[in-house]
Order: C-alpha cells, then structure tokens, then sequence
C-alpha cells in the first residue's frame, strides 16, 4: 500500500461532513474556534477498514475478518491493529500531520483497564468504553493555507482515484435536516445541595490527607424530540461556542458531539505537548466587567495552585514514558479566552522515548490529570464515589493515533453523548481545601452555559431552556 493524495475542495470541512454525518463511524475533528492559535487542522475520516470497541476488559474487533472476540487492554489492541495495518509510515510535510490510522474515542471508564476501582456508580451497558476505527482515507484540511487535502492508502494510483471520486460523489449530496432542537427540561444528576454537600465531603478528604484535589462533576439529561437531528444539532453548538478541539462522531446507536477548549497529548515527530486547563471565570457581555473577571482569574491563588497540581501530575505521567530531563514547562497559568468562560492554561512538553510509541503515552497518562485530581487513583476512587453515574466518554479523550506516529487528542469535556431519544453531558470542576461550596456549584453551571444555549439558539426562542 502507498500513500496518495489529492488537493480538493474550497468548501469548509463541516460542509463536506454534513453527507458523511449519517454514516456509522463517521469522525469530525473540527478546528471550529477559528481564532484559537491551535485551531489550524480539521479533518474528516469514515468508512473505516476495521472497528473496535471495548467494554468492561473485553475487545470486540469487526472488520474483513468479520467479529474477533477477545479479552485484554483497548488501548493495547489499538497499538496491535495499527501495526498489523501498518500502511504507509512514512510522514508526508506537505500534507496535514493525520495521514491515516486510528481515530475515535478513548471513554474515561476505559482507565478500569489500568486502574483497580471500586465499582459503586452506574453504568451504561450500551455505551462502549472505547470505539476506534482504523482508517485508510482521511480528508485533512489546513485553515492556515486553506487548502483541503484527500489522503488515501491504496494499491496503485487508479485505485487511489477511485477512493477519491467516491469521496467527492458521497460530499457531494446534500442531505435534509431534520430538527435540532426544542425547549429543554434537564434533569442533573444532583440537586444544588446534594452537589455542595459532595463537594464538602471531597474538602472532608482533603483534610483527612487522602487527596490534594479532585475533580467533580454534575451530569445533566434531558429527552429529545422525534427525529432530532444531532448533526444539526452540533452545528448550533459550533456555532454557539466554537472551540479548537471540537468534534462530531458517530458511531451508530451513540454519537458524540463535542465543544472541548483542552488539548491532551500532542506528539510530533517524538515531540510530545499538553495544555492542561485548571481555573475557569464565566465570560460577561459587558467588557469592564469582562476585563475584571479576567483579572481575578489571573489574581486567584486558589486557581493556580489548582492548575500547578495538575501540571505536577502530568510532568510525572510524561517521565514515564518521555526522555530523561526531557520534561519542561514553557508556559504555566496563562490566561486563555474562550466563547463563554476564561481558563488559565499551562503548557508541558517533553520528548518521547525512542523505544515508547504514541499509545504507550496515552496509556501512561490516561486519563489526563486535569479531569481526575491528585494523586490520580485515589481522586478517581473518590469520584466513583461521589458520581452516581459512570462518566463514560465524559472526560475521556477523542482523537488519532497516526501509522507514521502522529497523535493528537483532546479533553472530552464540554461533551454531549446522544443515545436513542436522549441527550446527557456533565460539566465539573477541581475541587481543592479552600473551595467554596457554592462557587463550584455556579461554576459548573457557567460551563453549561453554552450548551444550554445551543438547544436555545434552535429554537424559536419563545421557549427558552430550563435549568434546574
């Protein structure tokens, strides 16, 4: 197999998606925060040459062979399926970094594969842990240039050709929408002093001695009207509250759509990077009071003290698996504006080992600090406790792992999973000894914000959202 590619399309990725939204295992990473430094590649990736899923220790692999059945690791499997595909590997400059591989979701609860947890919330038993495909074909789009690129693995340049044509003729149609959305009722996974009395409990162990911090969440659900239309449905939510790493994944009865500001892990040509976020302040319309929210944020011992934890915890994932000496901070707490909420920032980066690869770093680090706490096991016991639901994708990581090495995830936070005639997300926070009950009550709710909004804006605003 050989590595071809052909310039095409002056139309914006999420247009040429559209078609594509319907078809099971079709992936959107979409760089939709046009403004945001890191906001230059989006690519589209469907009809997959094999799938996986994996729930619970067990993998299930589809494909030509038809459905392996095996126990073991997801993250490990993904490893061996990329190498048994190994395509092309080579790195082509000239084209956008994702040139083939595997892609999809990385759900938080896949850590029970590295972790020993209690079992005490609910699972979803329809919801798989991990859902991967490998792909062949790859529709990379570099916003910088503007110029999109189909890159396909093929036998010989006719059949390359054909790959492309095919691509052209499946963008090409342009599919009615169904409805986005109407008037939502949520339902949260805990009424407000249910949620500070979880929080009080987790500042109980910080006292005690057993964790630094740990992150809590609230899930909020809701029913969806007949033939809600998710795909639409993300297009509001883009449009609401563009971020860099945002996605749209379909994989079937589950789809995900996602509005994430957080990369996790970057790596380029061994190069590892990630943007952890920890603080966040809500974003207001008028602009002195804007200026003054950014200004506590950035004055706020308590947010950078929370963001320094986590960057503590991931310089120690990183050594795992990165060079010696190699870890090192170029930025620590800076202050980034997004749609609805400031967030401090920091950035980590090392150099991977020579004999580690791309999911032996995901798989030390997962899943990233920034959404557990410290010490990680211990916070993540915590949660199990204090959540009544299993996260899910929630604070997972959606992303490729490339044949030649490439790999780029983020944070599945800002994150809503669609199943059947239902819709839930959750939004949390890190909670540390001086958090304030009610503060990270109303904080979670900033961060749901913009998804609020983004069933409002399709409505006909005669009927606003609710929230409890």
């Amino acid at each position: 197999m050989k590595l071809y590619s052909f310039p095409c399309a002056s139309r914006e990725p999420h247009e040429l998606f559209a078609a594509l939204s319907r078809h099971s295992y079709s992936l959107f990473f979409d760089s939709a925060d046009r403004h945001h430094e890191l906001a230059r590649y989006s690519y589209i990736v469907f009809d997959p040459i094999e799938t996986i899923e994996a729930k619970n220790g067990t993998v299930c692999i589809r494909g030509a062979e038809g459905k392996i059945t095996l126990q073991g690791r997801g993250i490990d499997c993904v490893r061996d399926r990329l190498k048994i595909h190994g395509l092309d590997k080579r790195s082509h400059d000239h084209l956008p970094p994702f040139q083939g591989g595997a892609a999809g979701l990385f759900g938080y609860d896949l850590t029970r594969d590295l972790e020993k947890l209690p079992a005490m919330a609910q699972d979803n038993p329809e919801i798989p842990d991990m859902a991967v495909g490998i792909y062949d074909q790859v529709f990379g789009y570099d916003h910088q240039q503007k110029t999109g690129w189909f890159i396909v693995h093929a036998e010989d340049k006719s059949s390359a050709r054909t790959h492309f044509d095919h691509f052209i003729q499946l963008t090409g149609e342009t599919p009615g929408q169904g409805p986005a959305t109407s008037s939502q009722r949520w339902q949260s996974s805990h009424t407000r002093r249910e949620y500070e009395r979880a929080v009080q409990r987790v500042i109980d162990y910080i006292h005690a001695g057993d964790i630094f911090q740990c992150n809590l969440s609230q899930r909020f659900e809701s029913r969806l009207p007949e033939g809600f239309d998710t795909w639409a449905h993300y297009l509001r939510l883009r449009q609401v509250n563009a971020a860099p790493f945002a996605a749209f994944m379909n994989f079937g009865a589950v789809k995900i759509s996602s509005a994430s500001p957080e990369r996790f892990l970057l790596v380029r040509d061994r190069r590892v990077e990630s943007r952890p976020i920890k603080g966040t302040q809500k974003r207001d319309r008028n602009e002195a009071a804007d200026r003054l929210n950014r200004a506590r944020l950035e004055n706020s011992a308590k947010d950078r003290a929370e963001n320094m934890m986590i960057v503590d915890l991931l310089r120690n994932d990183l050594s795992k698996v990165c060079e010696d000496d190699s870890v090192e901070v170029p930025v620590l707490c800076r202050l980034e504006s997004f749609a609805k909420v400031h967030h401090l920032v920091s950035v980590i980066e090392a150099t991977l080992k020579t004999d580690q690869e791309p999911a032996d770093l995901l798989q030390a680090c997962f899943p990233g600090g920034s959404i557990t706490g410290a010490p990680k096991v211990r916070a993540m016991q915590i949660i199990e406790e204090m959540e009544s639901k299993r996260r899910g994708p929630y604070c997972g990581t959606l992303g490729y792992i490339g044949y030649d090495g490439a790999m780029d995830t983020n944070i599945a936070i800002r994150t809503l999973v669609y199943q059947g005639n239902t819709v839930s997300f959750n939004v949390g926070g890190g909670i540390v000894a001086d958090s304030v009950t009610a503060i990270e009550y109303e904080e979670t709710l900033s961060k749901a914000e913009a998804i609020f909004d983004s069933f409002e804006a399709a409505a006909d605003n005669s009927a606003p959202a609710t929230a409890p």
